[in-house]
């Protein structure tokens, strides 16, 4: 009886019972919302996947962003002006 565990006649079952829970106007839409999110998903990844190419390639020295903040401490050196 249990040989093979799910059976074509199992998913039969199982579509029908769907169908008649979720009607045949909601599954077109639900199929369309899937489908959507899933592309959403991938591009999402392979942006982040390619970001994260791009930050590997181009490597940022730990003395340049020192050196900028040297540069503007060094240009602001006269105390501001009392307020009267």
């Amino acid at each position: 009886m249990l040989r093979n565990g799910l059976e074509p006649w199992h998913l039969l079952v199982v579509a029908i019972m769907v169908i008649l829970l979720f009607g045949s106007k909601k599954l077109p839409e639900a199929a369309r919302g899937l489908g959507k999110s899933m592309r959403i998903l991938k591009s999402e990844a392979k942006a982040m996947k390619e970001e994260g190419n791009v930050a590997e390639s181009v490597p940022v020295h730990p003395t340049a962003v020192h050196t900028s903040t040297e540069s503007l401490a060094a240009t602001n050196t006269e105390p501001p002006a009392p307020a009267h």
